[in-house]
C-alpha cells in the first residue's frame, strides 16, 4: 500500500481499528492516488482516541445544543437575574458614559487592546458560497461586513491619536475555519487590508472535528473524505494556544480583547465606552448583550446559575420565568447574549493553559449527508441521522473570578445578518442595511442635521423611544424592533468619518438634505441630485 506520510497506511488502519473507526477505509481500494493521499492526510492528522472521548464525554453529560445541562434539573428555581451591580447600561447610565469612553480610549493609545473577530463561518444560509464577512447587503457604498469593521477600526486608531497625541494601533486577529481562510485571506489581500497595516492583521484557523453517527462512528462526506464540521466559535480557546495568538498578544503589549462575530452589521469593534467599563470594573471577563424584545424571543439570557455566571438557552428557561418583571417593569431575565464579549489577556491565557480542556462539547443532532459503508450510494437523510460536536465562546464565563455585563441599545448595536433576503424576513441582508442607515439616519438629526422630500419639505425626525424612557417604564419591545417592511431614509456614514455618530456636526448642522445621502471622507453627497 501507498505511504501515507510519516505513517504507512497499515499502522493507519490498525490505529483506526483500535478505535472503531477501521470503516472509513472501505473504499480505499476505489479511490485514485491523489484521493488516497488527502484521506491519507486527514486521518494522520485525526487524534481517534481523542474523538472517540469527546463523543462519550459529550453523550454521557447530555451536553445538548443549549449553553447549560442545567435544563433537565429544572434550572429556574436556580436562576438568578444579573445584579445591578454588575451592570452597565448605555441607556441607565448615560452619565457615566464618557468617562468609560476616555478610559478605553486612553488604553487604545496605549496599544493595549487588541479586537478578534469570529469568522469561522459559511454564508451558507445567506445563500452565497463565501464566507459571511465578504458580504455586500446593498449599502450605497457596497462595502462588505469585512470593510466596515476594517474602518471602524481605522477609524477608532484616529480618535485615540487625536485625544492622546500619540500613533497607535489595534491588532485585528481573524479566526477562519478551513472552509473560510483561503478566500478570506483573498480577500483582504485585495482589498489591501482596507487600509490597515497588514502586520496588524492577524490570521488564524479553528479546529475541524469529524461528524459523527449516533452510534459514534465517523460518517464520511465522499468515498475518500471525512465529513468534517468547525469546533463551534468556543473552539477560539484552543485555536489561541495552536497557533500561538495569546503569545503574539503579550508580545504586542496588548491587555485587552473584544471578541465578536462577524455577522453583526452594527458592531461598534473594540468599543471604547464597553473596553473602559470593563476596566473600571476591574473584570476580566465581560459580555455586552441587548434587552430581550419579549419573554419568548429565542436569544440565549446571561445570568447565573447556582451563583455561577453562563448562558442559558431560551428553551431552558420556563415561560413562567421568562415572564417575570422587575419593580421597573423590565423582564427580569432580560440580558440577551449577542457573542460580543471581553476578555483580559491574562484571562485568556488562563482558559487556555487550564480550563480548555475541562470545557465539554455540545451537542447538535443534524441532518448529515453520507456515504452508506454497505452500499457507497450517498444518503440525503430527511430527519437527523448524527451529530456535530462544538464548543461554544461563552462556555468559559463559569471560569471568570470577576464578571460584568453592559447592556446596549439594540437599534444602535445589533443586526445580525443570518438569512437570505428570500427567507422568513428577520435578520437578512435588508433587514442589516436598514438598521445601519436607520441609525446613520439618526446620527444626522442628533447633529442638527435635516432631511427633506422632494418638494422640499422637512420631514419629521424619528423619536428616540428608547433613550427617552424613563427607568420605571416597561420596556415595549415592539418600539424598536426593523423588519423587511420598514423602509428608513437612505443615509450611510463612512466609519472612516465617524465611528459612533461624533464629529458630524460640521458637515450636517443646520443643512437640509434629500436622500439618499452619502457621507464620506470627501465630503456629503445626495446621490439622487448629483445624478450618481
Amino acid at each position: 500500500m501507498e505511504a501515507a506520510g510519516e505513517e504507512d497506511v497499515a499502522a493507519l488502519r490498525q490505529r483506526l481499528a483500535a478505535g472503531g473507526q477501521g470503516h472509513v477505509l472501505r473504499f480505499w481500494p476505489e479511490l485514485g492516488a491523489a484521493e488516497r493521499r488527502a484521506l491519507a492526510a486527514e486521518l494522520s492528522a485525526m487524534d481517534v482516541a481523542e474523538i472517540n472521548r469527546f463523543f462519550r464525554r459529550a453523550r454521557g453529560g447530555g451536553g445538548g445544543g443549549g449553553g447549560t445541562t442545567a435544563a433537565a434539573a429544572g434550572p429556574d428555581a436556580r436562576l438568578e437575574p444579573v445584579p445591578r451591580d454588575v451592570l452597565g447600561s448605555a441607556s441607565r447610565d448615560r452619565r457615566l458614559l464618557p468617562g468609560w469612553e476616555s478610559r478605553g480610549l486612553a488604553e487604545i493609545a496605549a496599544g493595549r487592546v487588541g479586537a478578534l473577530l469570529l469568522a469561522g463561518g459559511q454564508g451558507t444560509r445567506l445563500g452565497v458560497p463565501y464566507p459571511k464577512g465578504m458580504c455586500d447587503v446593498g449599502l450605497p457604498s457596497r462595502k462588505s461586513l469585512f470593510h466596515l469593521q476594517a474602518q471602524r477600526l481605522r477609524r477608532l486608531q484616529q480618535l485615540a491619536e487625536e485625544r492622546h497625541g500619540t500613533a497607535c494601533s489595534i491588532p485585528w486577529y481573524i479566526m477562519t475555519s478551513g472552509r473560510t481562510v483561503e478566500s478570506t485571506k483573498e480577500f483582504f489581500q485585495k482589498h489591501r487590508y482596507f487600509g490597515l497595516k497588514k502586520e496588524n492583521v492577524i490570521f488564524f484557523q479553528q479546529g475541524m472535528l469529524p461528524a459523527l453517527g449516533f452510534d459514534g462512528k465517523i460518517l464520511l462526506e465522499e468515498k475518500g473524505k471525512i465529513a468534517m464540521a468547525p469546533d463551534g466559535n468556543g473552539g477560539l480557546y484552543r485555536a489561541l494556544g495552536v497557533h500561538g495568538i495569546v503569545d503574539d498578544m503579550e508580545r504586542r503589549g496588548v491587555q485587552s480583547v473584544h471578541v465578536y462575530c462577524v455577522d453583526n452589521i452594527l458592531v461598534k469593534v473594540a468599543d471604547p465606552r464597553f473596553i473602559g467599563f470593563c476596566l473600571e470594573k476591574g473584570a476580566d471577563c465581560g459580555a455586552k448583550v441587548v434587552e430581550k424584545t419579549n419573554p419568548t424571543e429565542p436569544v440565549g439570557v446571561v445570568c447565573r446559575v447556582d451563583g455561577v455566571y453562563q448562558v442559558v438557552e431560551y428553551s431552558e428557561i420556563s415561560l413562567d420565568t421568562a415572564q417575570k418583571r422587575g419593580p421597573d417593569g423590565r423582564l427580569l431575565f432580560n440580558a440577551g447574549n449577542i457573542a460580543n464579549h471581553y476578555f483580559t489577556t491574562s484571562f485568556l491565557k488562563d482558559v487556555v493553559n487550564t480550563y480548555e480542556p475541562q470545557l465539554q462539547h455540545h451537542v447538535a443532532e443534524k441532518k448529515i449527508p453520507h456515504v452508506d459503508i454497505e452500499t457507497g450510494q450517498l444518503v440525503q437523510p430527511e430527519k437527523p441521522n448524527g451529530i456535530k460536536m462544538e464548543k461554544f465562546v461563552f462556555d468559559i464565563f463559569q471560569f471568570s473570578k470577576k464578571f460584568v455585563v453592559y447592556e446596549v441599545l439594540r437599534e444602535d448595536e445589533f443586526s445580525p445578518l443570518k438569512n437570505a433576503d428570500s427567507q422568513n424576513g428577520k435578520d437578512n441582508p435588508t433587514t442589516a442595511r436598514h438598521a445601519l442607515m436607520s441609525l446613520h439616519h439618526r446620527w444626522v438629526l442628533n447633529a442638527g442635521g435635516h432631511f427633506v422630500d422632494e418638494n422640499g419639505t422637512r420631514l419629521p425626525a424619528i423619536p428616540r423611544v428608547t433613550n427617552g424612557r424613563s427607568d420605571a417604564a416597561p420596556a415595549d419591545g415592539n418600539d424598536n424592533l426593523k423588519d423587511a417592511s420598514d423602509v428608513p431614509i437612505q443615509c450611510e456614514i463612512s466609519p472612516l468619518v465617524s465611528y459612533g455618530g461624533e464629529g458630524l456636526e460640521e458637515l450636517v448642522k443646520e443643512r437640509e438634505f434629500r436622500a439618499p445621502l452619502v457621507i464620506d471622507e470627501d465630503g456629503t453627497h445626495e446621490l439622487v441630485r448629483n445624478g450618481m
